[in-house]
């Protein structure tokens, strides 16, 4: 197969983690005889500083014209630090999603065995977590209108749904239930919401065509609850923009770190994959960023192709590479490795799958991993 790919790394350490990523395909690539091609383009706050654009034109149309986009982090303490810049780096990736009509936002959540003992949540409470978290991403009250008077003294953000906004996540929520165990579970404020209430009314009629799949309901200061008293409970989520915002970031706690966690955003005609985490500037240019959620984007990347196998091979490889721990300070405070000494053992490993003799020695000094 033949991948046209744009690669957006972004701000922090979003350029480290990115080139892991890259490498993880180009490794696919050789495996499996594909041919993937990247394309670089600006995004974010180092876009803004070279260009005076969050998202330059440039950069949007290199997405629209590729197969898929690779997304790195966006965001920068200057930035951050001040809430009444007019452009934000932020506002590069909203526009993103609305242009590309990005609608949906997928974002699995799994408790790995061999990490459940770094979770901050007690090990009986996460064993058997695999969450797949359906969040809308281009309507709601990020987009919204808003408003504040002249004073500045009052402020308004207004959430608004459609019904066809709501269908069309519902149902590819439903699909991926179908395919898993069989349950969704719909995250709204129906008791307080006008919006929520049409959420529970669309996804309740929609639920008629999917008789396979059992629905349940759940306020959000509940789920946001459950999350932490028994994740395990929880199969598909599909919730709204916001609500989707917090509880994914949630439940990022659950794997023991946030750098495991993928997404992917998805609409009609066009396809991103990112990281969850921020651009974590502290660490930018130390080594230190966890690559394997960049790495396992991915891997989303290809599933959504129906390249299941080259996926596998990816997971795989995190999985071998999480056994040994085979990891950077977040998960390995006493032995760590360097973000491209991780995606060094994983481009290896996803190449010679079948010889995981380790030279541990080896993977220190930054040779070859596999022998």
């Amino acid at each position: 197969m033949k991948l046209e790919i744009a690669v957006l790394s972004g701000d922090g350490i979003g350029p480290e983690v990115t080139g892991q990523a890259v490498k993880a395909m180009e490794a696919i690539a050789h495996r499996f005889d594909h041919l993937f091609t990247f394309k670089d383009a600006l995004v974010g706050a180092i876009a803004i500083d070279k260009t005076g654009n969050p998202l330059p034109d440039k950069t949007l149309q290199l997405c629209a014209d590729t197969d898929a986009v690779l997304f790195g982090a966006i965001g920068d303490p200057k930035y951050d630090n001040d809430p009444s810049a007019p452009v934000r780096p932020e506002q590069g990736l909203l526009k993103l999603r609305k242009e590309l009509g990005l609608y949906a936002n997928i974002r699995p959540v799994k408790a790995y065995e061999t990490l459940l003992d770094k979770s901050p949540l007690k090990k009986e409470i996460i064993e058997g977590t695999d969450i797949s978290i359906y969040r809308e991403l281009t309507g709601g009250i990020y987009f919204g209108k808003k408003q504040l008077n002249e004073e500045g003294t009052i402020a308004s953000d207004l959430c608004e749904y459609s019904k066809e906004e709501i269908e069309r996540i519902s149902h590819l929520a439903f699909k991926a239930a179908q395919k898993r165990r069989k349950k969704l579970t719909l995250v709204d404020k129906a008791n307080v919401l006008e919006s929520s209430r049409l959420w529970r009314k669309v996804v309740t009629e929609i639920a008629k065509e999917y008789t396979d799949v059992d629905l349940d309901f759940l306020f959000v200061d509940n789920a946001a609850m459950q999350m932490i008293l028994n994740p395990s409970q929880f199969d598909v989520i599909l919730t709204e923009n916001m609500f989707g915002d917090i509880i994914s970031d949630e439940a990022s706690v659950i794997g023991g770190s946030i750098g495991l966690l993928a997404s992917a955003s998805v609409g009609d005609t066009c396809c991103m994959f990112e990281p969850i985490h921020g651009s974590y500037p502290q660490a930018t240019g130390k080594g230190i960023a966890n690559p394997i959620a960049a790495i396992l984007s991915a891997a989303m990347l290809l599933e959504h192709f129906d390249l299941m196998d080259e996926a596998n091979a990816i997971k795989d490889a995190v999985e071998k590479a999480l056994e040994l721990n085979i990891t950077t300070p977040d998960l390995n405070s006493l032995n760590p490795l360097t973000t491209e000494k991780v995606g060094d053992f994983i481009y290896d490993y996803i190449l010679n799958p079948e010889d995981s003799n380790i030279n541990f020695e080896n993977i220190h000094v930054g040779q070859s991993t596999i022998i």
